[in-house]
């Protein structure tokens, strides 16, 4: 039977959702987690939170205001993972231990670090102002996040994909230390989720304060949609579609036959005043009885709060047996258990594979026998998933000299194919 395919999903608490927070994350990921043969993890992120806002009421505020839209969206706890990133306290445990795999190199390539070293070069400050240690290790958070529950997906937008190559990265060399514990998680990005323009026409962010909140009342709601920026046509003049702020709001909301409607329309001249109003009433319509929801939810914290000790609970008991593997593998062990099971484990020893990525970016992977010699190295390989290929059709009973395997791969000095062979069938049979 097929294991269920694993998705993770993160938001950080460090700010109230908008309206480009739900089409783009929010009501996606909801939507996703209704299909079958997945498991679903949903978290809110307030230790990333901690890297960026130094405001101990804002982050309270935002993770109770976070929590309540996934659930005012129709997110079922019941039916998903879904806590609070502080109360999974595996989660910093393993952060320390990846840390301890994870070279200074990868991390100085991070988009967030380089992108604060550019801004202090160009002020002609020191490099690391306002560089936190936090900021630095970010990526390696991140990839605790992910690698601890096993997710397979993440789904994320283009500018997230090198932190989960990153985690990719920093999970190889800990299997290539440690033994295969940690799964290779991959980037799903999805080009066909809106990403929604401001009231000023650029992307909808905090940053920019041009956001429009996603449960605002619903006056605030009109008044912030009535001041997106048009250009200066009036009543009657026909309008362009390409680079409306407005009209790329309303498709990400609308369905295919209202979005015609409104193209029509502003061929015909619709005013601006109009158009705005059509705006406001299809987004209302969708967002009222989620409204409603929400603000009972956020007048009832102790509800949330209930609701997110019982995920901490269910996401532990997938992290704390996990967690007491990778410790046990890096050392922290009983002590009383050393010698006992020290003879166990060389007793019950096995052939395995061991993939990694050079500096030269590309992918490999070598095969020991049961004692860690060497019997065969891998060439190189442009991704991961073609080395692991490889590894499936190995496993599989592929030979040596089958051609799809024997341009990639090299046996040891000393090392025939039929000792290969044997170590491999001991493999497949374990």
């Amino acid at each position: 039977m097929t294991a269920p395919v694993r998705f993770l999903t993160g938001i950080t608490t460090s700010g109230t959702p908008h309206l480009g927070n739900y089409v783009g994350a929010l009501r996606p990921a909801v939507e996703a987690s209704r299909k079958p043969g997945t498991v679903n993890f949903y978290f809110l992120a307030d230790y990333h939170a901690l890297i960026k806002v130094d405001e101990p009421a804002r982050v309270q505020r935002s993770t109770l205001e976070i929590a309540a839209c996934w659930l005012a969206c129709g997110l079922d706890p019941e039916h998903v993972y879904f806590y609070r990133q502080s109360d999974i306290r595996e989660i910093p445990e393993l952060t320390w231990l990846l840390t301890c795999v994870t070279g200074k190199g990868l991390l100085n390539r991070a988009h967030a670090y380089k992108a604060q070293v550019d801004k202090n070069t160009a002020a002609g400050v020191d490099v690391d102002n306002d560089v936190t240690a936090g900021l630095f290790m970010y990526p390696v958070l991140m990839a605790a996040d992910i690698l601890l529950f096993k997710a397979n997906w993440i789904p994320v937008g283009r500018d997230q994909v090198q932190h989960i190559e990153m985690a990719r990265d920093i999970a190889a060399s800990f299997n290539h230390l440690y033994g295969e514990h940690l799964v290779l998680p991959q980037a799903q990005v999805d080009d066909t989720v809106a990403l929604l323009p401001g009231t000023d026409g650029r992307k909808m962010s905090k940053s920019y304060d041009n956001v429009i909140p996603l449960f605002a009342p619903r006056e605030q709601l009109r008044k912030q949609i009535m001041a997106i920026v048009t250009d200066s046509s009036g009543p009657g003049e026909p309008k362009k579609v390409e680079g409306s702020a407005l009209f790329q709001i309303y498709e990400a909301f609308a369905s295919k036959e209202e979005t015609d409607a409104l193209r029509k329309a502003y061929a015909q001249g619709i005013s601006w005043a109009d158009a705005k109003q059509m705006l406001f009433e299809r987004i209302d319509r969708e967002i009222a009885p989620m409204r409603e929801k929400y603000d009972a939810l956020v007048n009832d914290p102790a509800q949330i709060e209930r609701t997110l000790q019982r995920g901490a609970e269910k996401a532990r008991a997938l992290a704390a047996p996990l967690m007491a593997e990778l410790k046990a593998a890096v050392g922290l062990r009983n002590l009383a258990d050393v010698a006992g099971k020290a003879k166990k484990k060389e007793k019950a020893a096995l052939p395995s594979f061991k993939q990694y990525r050079e500096a030269d970016g590309k992918f490999y992977f070598k095969f020991l026998d049961a004692h860690g010699r060497l019997l065969a190295q891998s060439r190189a390989f442009d991704s991961p998933q073609q080395a692991g290929q490889v590894i499936a059709d190995l496993k599989k009973g592929a030979p040596v000299d089958d051609p799809a395997v024997a341009g990639t791969l090299v046996l040891a000095d000393g090392v025939a194919a039929g000792e290969f062979g044997a170590a491999l069938a001991a493999l497949s049979a374990a």
